[in-house]
């Protein structure tokens, strides 16, 4: 029913394109391997890039005053200027990207929870966490964008964040690409409850954007509305704020109901806010109404699925939709 745009993505090379770990494995990441149907991915291995062959010694990140470096403790070379070089001239070379995944606790490509150590000695004690150093380069350059570790998409509610995220601004993107304002005011008004879940705020923002009553150039509106859309996205939607779009929704049927089926969706929506429903029990009900009663506004909200079908089915860590 709905169109998905195909989201272009850096990933870590090891994550099921090549054996190119420092052991010389690769490892056939679940999530990477259902989108590639749906992603156009960009492989990278930093570590390779810089020289470094497979199998190899370990490198590390270690702690030098208020600075950290990249060494390989077994030949105490540092290799903490060519990292930086290579990220810095490889993501600025980069065509127009979506999202990131990358290798958790990586010293080059893990985001948060990379080991820093206190000197370059083999067994020496760790002294804290950080990023890796290119991924350190994403983070400043790409914040905005969907960037996640691979690791962590194992959890739903942070893989659905970043699905929904990337495949938002993959829409977007070819929108932009465009350049043409109706298409714009349809891309907002498909996105209105997904938005709302989001941040309503936010999404006032952007409607006043799509009106433009400043009569701004269209580029210029595009400009403001990626700039916003971004900043909409920093966070996930919460419980609370999914329980509001789903009373505006039911709100579009309050003369079609019966009492029996107004208490049966409510009820359902205090068993979702006290955590004993996923949303997505609430959300089919609601969206059978719509094909029921043929509300077709309804039936083109994003909200609904904003990432392909086949995505919903991979493996999670066991936590349910917690938002």
């Amino acid at each position: 029913m709905w169109y998905y745009a195909k989201p272009i993505v850096v990933v870590s090379e090891c994550l099921g394109f090549s054996p190119c770990r420092y052991n010389g494995d690769q490892i056939n990441d679940e999530v990477v391997h259902k989108l590639t149907p749906f992603v156009q991915f960009i492989p990278v291995c930093p570590e390779m890039r810089i020289g470094l062959g497979t199998p190899r010694e370990t490198i590390r990140l270690v702690k030098d005053g208020e600075s950290v470096r990249l060494v390989q403790p077994s030949t105490g070379i540092d290799m903490t200027e060519r990292m930086n070089e290579f990220s810095a001239s490889f993501l600025k070379q980069l065509p127009y990207v979506d999202g990131f995944i990358l290798k958790g606790r990586s010293p080059s490509c893990g985001v948060k929870d990379v080991k820093i150590y206190s000197n370059k000695e083999q067994k020496g004690p760790a002294a804290g966490k950080g990023s890796g150093l290119f991924a350190a380069h994403v983070v400043q350059m790409f914040a905005h964008k969907a960037v996640e570790e691979e690791g962590r998409l194992t959890n739903f509610v942070i893989r659905e964040h970043f699905l929904t995220k990337l495949f938002t601004f993959a829409l977007f993107r070819e929108i932009k690409e465009t350049n043409l304002h109706y298409r714009l005011v349809e891309f907002h008004a498909e996105h209105k409850y997904l938005f709302m879940a989001y941040h309503q705020q936010k999404l006032k923002q952007l409607g006043n954007i799509v009106a433009n009553r400043n009569r701004l150039p269209i580029e210029e509106v595009f400009l403001q509305y990626e700039q916003t859309l971004y900043e909409l996205f920093a966070r996930r939607s919460r419980r609370n704020s999914n329980i509001n779009v789903c009373q505006h929704m039911i709100g579009y049927f309050k003369h079609e109901l019966s009492d029996d089926e107004k208490r049966y969706v409510h009820e359902l929506l205090e068993k979702y806010r006290a955590g004993k429903l996923p949303l997505s029990s609430v959300t089919v009900v609601i969206r059978s109404w719509a094909i029921r009663y043929q509300n077709d506004y309804l039936l083109k909200q994003r909200y609904f699925q904003p990432y392909p079908e086949t995505l919903l089915d991979v493996t999670d860590s066991g936590k349910g939709r917690d938002y």
